[in-house]
């Protein structure tokens, strides 16, 4: 039978058109101008100045992975804002940590976040996360003619494989290209000292707290030789933001848990500002 394209009661057509399963590609049929890499941006001379979200890491152990980022925004050498979220839930059982331009980065989640949903909606089922991994890479992709333009989105992409029964992460790179991680990753202005740091505390039997201990250790150590990345903020009790996502699915780490996984890296480091790393809870 024809599908009925014209519009009836409230709902315009291009809802009662049947289609796929991807909501990029239902954008991309009836309103491809909303789609962020098909905005064209006025002609410009140099760098265009944007809030830029910085280092993000990600971990895996035994039964999960850890995605933590620090809380940091910056606009060339200034710090634009202090508390921003660079970790957000795709669904339940995966997350995104975005580095790059601020506000390109959120709205690309948000979109994904839909894209997920709308799947699970249309299909009755989830997306593997290889296959979450794969419509992530399309839209960072589509972003390119941005990103030529210094407007890059370049994500960290984590999520507990509910057929493998483990953490798996995935980097990218502003062309969309992707590649999984193993062990742990980094990405953003400080993710070089950050890389360092968890190269020498990971271990493949760390528990979910070592986990936990050892990403905001390794913000530590990038905040204190990135500029651009924020440490743990005791006088405005700000702190890195923490997620973990096993087979029970996503949960974020309060206030109250990151303050005193940071608190006792900092006592640590107080004791010796120049000795050895501090170990792992």
């Amino acid at each position: 039978m024809e599908a009925n394209t014209r519009s009836t009661g409230r709902l315009p057509a291009a809802f009662l058109t049947p289609g796929s399963s991807s909501f990029m590609d239902f954008l991309s049929d009836h309103q491809p101008d909303i789609l962020p890499g098909n905005r064209q941006l006025p002609p410009t001379q140099g760098v265009i100045e944007a809030p830029h979200g910085t280092t993000i890491v990600a971990t895996t152990f035994p039964g999960g992975v850890v995605l933590a980022g620090d809380r940091r925004a910056t606009m060339g050498n200034v710090i634009a804002q202090r508390d921003i979220e660079k970790v957000f839930p795709a669904d339940e059982y995966s997350a995104v940590g975005i580095a790059g331009t601020a506000g390109l980065a959120v709205e690309m989640v948000k979109l994904f976040q839909l894209e997920l949903e709308h799947f699970e909606k249309v299909e009755g089922a989830q997306l593997s996360l290889e296959g979450k991994a794969n419509r992530l890479s399309t839209m960072i992709r589509s972003n390119l003619g941005m990103a030529m333009q210094g407007l890059a989105v370049v994500p960290i992409f984590a999520g507990f494989d509910v057929d493998r029964g483990k953490g798996r992460i995935f980097s990218y790179d502003v062309t969309g290209g992707r590649s999984e991680e193993h062990g742990f990753a980094a990405t953003g202005s400080g993710s070089v000292f950050a890389r360092g740091a968890m190269k020498k505390l990971y271990s493949e039997d760390l528990s979910e707290g070592q986990a936990t201990t050892l990403v905001v250790q390794a913000l530590y150590d990038a905040a204190d030789d990135d500029s651009a990345t924020g440490g743990p903020d005791v006088a405005r009790r700000i702190y890195p933001l923490v997620t973990v996502i096993t087979e029970d699915g996503f949960r974020r780490l309060t206030d109250e848990e990151s303050s005193e996984i940071a608190r006792l890296i900092l006592e640590r480091r107080l004791e010796q500002p120049d000795g050895p790393r501090a170990a792992l809870l």
